[in-house]
């Protein structure tokens, strides 16, 4: 930029016809600039100077100056001689500024004369604006007078055409007075819209009344309204043509002057106001509503609101047919997209609404009247919607109940209702019996009857409020059912410390049917896709949905779906299903180790080798333990849901296995009829017990079948495996043996399970270890 800067300057210098040299070489073209305009004040300065010391220049000469100190010719060329010789090639700039000077002057000169010209023309100026102002004054007074002329003329127009009895007519004069009145909206002429409006409320309210006259009679001559079911078609036949003609006469115009009557005074609010013929069917319905439920009738009874809204129902499908086969056409062919049988229905609903609201706030102190409301009104909302196929976008009544005081009490009650419910059911006499028990298909859960009868009851709350408007609402019922199974988990509880003394008896295993079959349901609404809705709805709701709250990690965790609305309760659940499927194991072990005790104190040390299997049988000692462990089984399998039993078969296998492998193997020397006879005994009787229900049952008594394979090899195998193993124990530290490890002669004789450490521990079991 300094650069450009010094360029231009350079520029200047040379078209002025100035050496742009420097005086001295230290100073650059700006600097050289700069000295040249100070040279030229200097000079001014020394004039004006001069000019004061003089006393006989006149007052003319310094008008020339103008006030400013400029030099003449013969002052600058006066003033040259004064100048170094140094500066004398400055002043070809100053002859430059001069002139510049001139021209800024001249400048000035004319637009002082300008200035002065609009000064003078200034009267004339506001004398023509005043004049302009009268004009529009007039010409607004002008306009107003037109308008008003207009409406008269409209107004005498649409006079004229009543007296003449052109309707048509009189109904465009009327959407021309309508057009006019929409116009004037944002005009300031209050007192010309208010007459304008009055006048246009006049005549509608005629044409209105005139219209709905003729409508009503011919109405009357169709048998309108049809109060009982319909045994024939009301469709004017083809000699009713004239009927015929005049309905849809009666019909355009009323829906035109509708028309008008919107354009005046546009609706900002939903819904939309039913369309005019409608409005004037609904009157007689309407008249018959108010006399039969409202006032001191005995119809008009607030323990009986299934009068009036059966009533409504009735009237939808007996007038629904002449609604589709005589109105829904003539409203086609005037261009309306509208349903003739859905406008009836949502005139019905609005006496319907207005009763409901009324009747729900007198019935908030009064439990059994209000609960019977919320069912009957349920009802009707169900019958509306797939009966008389109702909108789904259109509001029914449900969102009635969504009042703030009306829900609160609807939530009491239900929390109320099904706390009794929960207490009949648990003290019933056949509570921990299931109804299906004889029905072997249909109850693999083996669900008590309190069981099913509390998830029923939480279906049915779920199917009251599932079809609610406001998904906040729905939440607020979804709360409620997961504080009721918190509720009845904890009274299970109680239930099962009071029965755990005999976890083998009907009571606990019932108990522990019901907690998973609970869980399952709980587990399967997880999965439903109106859950998964309300899971949706409350992550974006936030905090606000949920009373409780959630945390960051269970709001991600709805987000992405990995989880439901009920894995709080489904993890308490299934802690208190582990607890008592662990309360049930532990006795059955305390019951088989009782039993197994001369078993565990076998001589296996003195048993005899037998070559034959054919002949050996059973272990004596053996035979309580086996007997129990059977029994067991089959009392487990009868009583307890085919998933537990699963569960609970495998728990024991597992426990079982450690038993016998920690007591009995590792506890006694055995010698090779002993380890043959323990081979037999689990072999040929233990794991057949479980075969029943599983393919492999051996599979799930690893421990014992290994050892079994340990303390049956012959010597010489016996002995190369342990010498393997303790050279492998030695030489593990050493890199590049390459002998291969213990495990995979292990593995060959199928052993899986069992460490090489433990290997060496039952070979020093066996005492036929005669020459080694």
């Amino acid at each position: 930029m300094p650069g450009l800067v010094a360029k231009v300057c350079r520029q200047f210098l040379e078209d002025e016809g100035v050496d742009p040299t420097p005086s001295s070489p230290d100073l650059n073209p700006v600097e050289h600039l700069w000295e040249i305009i100070f040279i030229y004040y200097l000079s001014c300065a020394h004039v004006n100077t001069l000019g004061s010391r003089n006393p006989r220049k006149t007052r003319s000469e310094k008008k020339n100056h103008h006030g400013y100190g400029f030099m003449t010719l013969s002052d600058t060329t006066r003033f040259t001689s004064e100048i170094p010789l140094n500066t004398t090639h400055h002043l070809a700039v100053i002859v430059a500024i001069k002139r510049f000077q001139t021209e800024i002057l001249d400048v000035f000169n004319v637009c002082f004369s300008f200035l002065q010209h609009l000064q003078d023309a200034q009267p004339w100026m506001d004398k023509l604006e005043q004049t302009c102002n009268q004009v529009d004054f007039i010409e607004r007074h002008m306009k107003y007078l037109r308008c008003l002329q207009h409406i008269e003329e409209l107004s005498a127009t649409v006079q004229q055409c009543l007296m003449t009895s052109s309707a048509w007519e009189a109904i465009r004069a009327v959407d021309s007075m309508a057009a006019l009145d929409y116009g004037l909206n944002q005009s300031r002429c209050s007192h010309l819209q208010n007459f304008l409006q009055a006048t246009l409320s006049f005549w509608h309210k005629i044409m209105k009344d005139r219209l709905t006259s003729d409508f009503e009679k011919l109405l009357t001559q169709l048998h309108w309204p049809i109060i009982s079911p319909p045994t024939q078609s009301l469709t004017p036949t083809p000699s009713c043509q004239e009927t015929e003609g005049q309905l849809e006469l009666l019909v355009g115009q009323l829906l035109a002057l509708q028309t008008s009557e919107a354009l005046s005074s546009p609706q900002m609010s939903k819904p939309a106001p039913l369309c005019l013929p409608i409005q004037i069917m609904l009157l007689p319905l309407n008249k018959r509503f108010k006399y039969h439920f409202y006032g001191n009738r005995q119809t008009n009874s607030v323990s009986k609101p299934e009068w009036y809204l059966t009533q409504v129902l009735m009237w939808m499908g007996n007038n629904s047919t002449f609604m589709e086969e005589t109105i829904q056409p003539i409203l086609d062919r005037g261009g309306v997209t509208l349903s003739a049988k859905v406008e009836l229905c949502r005139g019905l609903l609005s006496l319907v609404q207005e009763k409901v609201t009324s009747d729900a706030s007198k019935l908030l102190y009064d439990d059994v009247l209000f609960c019977h409301l919320v069912e009957e009104v349920l009802q009707f909302e169900k019958e509306l919607r797939s009966n008389h196929s109702y909108p789904a976008e259109l509001p029914g009544v449900l969102h009635l109940l969504l009042e703030d005081a009306v829900l609160q009490k609807w939530l009491t009650m239900e929390k109320k209702m099904a706390v009794e419910k929960m207490d009949a059911m648990l003290s019933a006499e056949r509570a921990w019996s299931s109804q299906y028990k004889d029905i072997s298909d249909m109850d693999d859960l083996k669900a008590p009857d309190c069981a099913e009868t509390f998830m029923t009851l939480l279906q049915v709350i779920t199917e009251r409020y599932r079809t609610l408007p406001c998904p906040s609402a729905q939440l607020k019922f979804l709360e409620l059912q997961k504080e009721l199974v918190d509720d009845f988990r904890i009274r299970l509880t109680q239930v099962m410390k009071e029965e755990s003394r005999c976890p083998l008896g009907v009571r606990y295993c019932a108990i522990l049917n019901a907690v998973n079959y609970i869980s399952t349901i709980l587990g399967d609404w997880g999965n439903d896709v109106f859950f998964l809705q309300l899971q949706q709805t409350a992550v974006s709701l936030g905090e606000e949905a949920v009373p409780g709250g959630l945390g960051i990690m269970e709001m991600g965790r709805l987000a992405s779906l990995e989880g439901s609305l009920f894995d709080g309760l489904l993890a308490l659940l299934d802690r208190l299903k582990g607890d008592m499927l662990g309360r049930l194991l532990d006795f059955l072990m305390r019951e088989i180790k009782e039993k197994a005790k001369p078993y565990c104190q076998e001589r296996w040390l003195s048993l005899p080798s037998q070559q034959d299997q054919s002949t050996m049988s059973l272990s004596s000692t053996a035979c309580p333990m086996m007997l129990c462990v059977r029994d067991r089984l089959l009392n487990l399998h009868q009583v307890l849901g085919f998933s537990l039993f699963h569960l609970a078969w495998q728990g024991l296998a597992e426990r079982l296995d450690n038993f016998l492998y920690q007591d009995v193997i590792l506890c006694n020397n055995f010698s090779d009829g002993g380890a043959a006879q323990l081979q037999f005994d689990m072999t040929r009787n233990l794991f057949p017990l479980f075969g029943h229900y599983c393919k492999k049952p051996e599979n799930f008594f690893k421990h014992v079948k290994e050892a079994c394979i340990i303390l049956c090899l012959n010597v010489g195998s016996a002995i190369l495996l342990r010498s393997l193993i303790k050279e492998s124990d030695m030489t593990r530290d050493c890199a590049g043996t390459g002998d291969p490890p213990p495990e995979s002669a292990l593995n060959e004789l199928g052993v899986f399970c069992l460490a090489p450490c433990d290997v060496l521990i039952l070979l020093s079991l066996r005492t036929s270890w005669s020459g080694c």
